[in-house]
């Protein structure tokens, strides 16, 4: 089974950028066809939506968290995705998921839930 594998967290201090990939583990798996979207989850916490690429329409959709700071790109030809994180906070220390985009709606349940994650820790 193809999985989506999210990588280039660490630990950073608030204010710095971060940029975060998100590839297949092997094929199967197109960003240029299929919605993607990024989620994460903090200690404790719920899983929550970050963002979410519609590709075909040439749209990104972000929390209100993330609007202003945080970014979707794609490499089509490398069929790897991003998430350009900027002016980090310490809330959003937490696990990122990459996730395909399952059913309408921008809520965790409307996306998969079987992608491996990357620790993004921000230190004040």
């Amino acid at each position: 089974q193809v999985r989506l594998v999210a990588s280039g967290g660490r630990k950073v201090q608030a204010g710095e950028s971060l940029r975060l990939s998100c590839a297949p583990s092997g094929r199967g798996i197109d960003f240029s066809q299929r919605p993607i979207g990024w989620l994460r989850q903090a200690p404790g916490k719920e899983r929550e939506f970050v963002a979410a690429g519609f590709w075909g329409d040439d749209i990104a959709y972000y929390s209100d968290s993330a609007k202003g700071r945080f970014t979707m790109t794609r490499d089509s030809a490398k069929n790897i995705m991003y998430l350009q994180m900027n002016n980090l906070k310490s809330e959003d220390t937490a696990v990122y998921f990459c996730e395909v985009h399952l059913i309408a709606g921008l809520t965790p349940i409307d996306f998969g839930s079987g992608g491996q994650g990357t620790q993004v820790t921000v230190s004040t």
